[in-house]
């Protein structure tokens, strides 16, 4: 039942809306890399499959679908061409300084905004030998997993966080803090900190930094740096590094900055 429930956009078949049929469709492929016949985009999407046939084979005349060799379905390149137009200001304006931040440290390093309950992630630099990274361009993960996400989540209303940390939390890991109280305190020295460590909490090995990026006094955006759980005892001599970087990016945004940038004590959570 789980599966069927994967296209956050699913609508039932007593919708008579051809657009959230559409989109619905579309959805179903949220929570899966890999192709999918119309049969299971039918089942996951909750539409008849001859609705879902003739959708399919709509979008696939525009450009939003690719049918494979097999006779199974992707998402096409028309809808990944829109996709990069989504916070493209930010991204363009980040990207070169994200860049520097990689040649400077040899270090994968992020970008990332909130969406929902989730990070979103809409640019990274890595490095083939580096450490492996879960997160990948277009792709989503919980917000308490991973340093990017606390910060962000660090920047929301209180009513906000309270409602998130008394959810049904995702563990990834055995380490992965899910306690609301934890997380409470977690969160809480982000937002003191202006900074935000994670060792070992949405994948074994991995340890990531990261600060936030304001713009009009308000939080847009994070950047973090990813290394080895194994050398998390130098996440901090990063900092220095991400803080100028955040700064650049606020001065590229035409927006000065409104958090002081400076360590103070520590936010991680083992």
């Amino acid at each position: 039942m789980a599966d069927m429930d994967a296209g956050a956009g699913a609508v039932t078949a007593r919708s008579t809306s051809v657009t959230s049929r559409s989109l619905a469709v579309l959805a179903a492929f949220e929570s899966t890399t890999g192709a999918l016949t119309v049969a299971r985009i039918a089942q996951r999407a909750r539409l008849p499959l001859s609705t879902t046939y003739r959708l399919v084979h709509e979008l696939e005349a525009w450009g939003g679908l690719d049918r494979t060799a097999d006779g199974h379905y992707q998402v096409g390149m028309r809808i990944w061409e829109l996709g990069q137009l989504a916070g493209r200001r930010l991204r363009d304006r980040a990207h070169p300084f994200l860049q520097d931040l990689f040649d400077l440290t040899h270090e994968n390093v992020h970008l990332a905004v909130r969406e929902g309950t989730q990070v979103l992630y809409i640019d990274k630099i890595y490095g083939s030998r580096k450490v492996p990274m879960v997160s990948r361009v277009g792709g989503r993960l919980p917000l308490h997993t991973t340093a990017v996400g606390r910060v962000l989540l660090a920047a929301e209303p209180k009513w906000f966080v309270e409602a998130y940390v008394e959810r049904e939390l995702e563990a990834p890991t055995e380490r992965t803090l899910v306690d609301p109280d934890g997380l409470r305190a977690a969160v809480a020295a982000a937002a003191h900190d202006h900074y935000s460590i994670t060792i070992n909490q949405m994948r074994v090995g991995s340890c990531s930094i990261a600060v936030p990026i304001v713009v009009a006094e308000e939080v847009v955006a994070a950047i973090g740096v990813v290394i080895e759980a194994a050398r998390s005892g130098e996440a901090r001599r990063f900092l220095p590094l991400l803080q100028s970087t955040a700064e650049r990016v606020e001065r590229a945004l035409a927006v000065p900055s409104a958090w002081p940038r400076h360590p103070a004590r520590r936010s991680d959570s083992h």
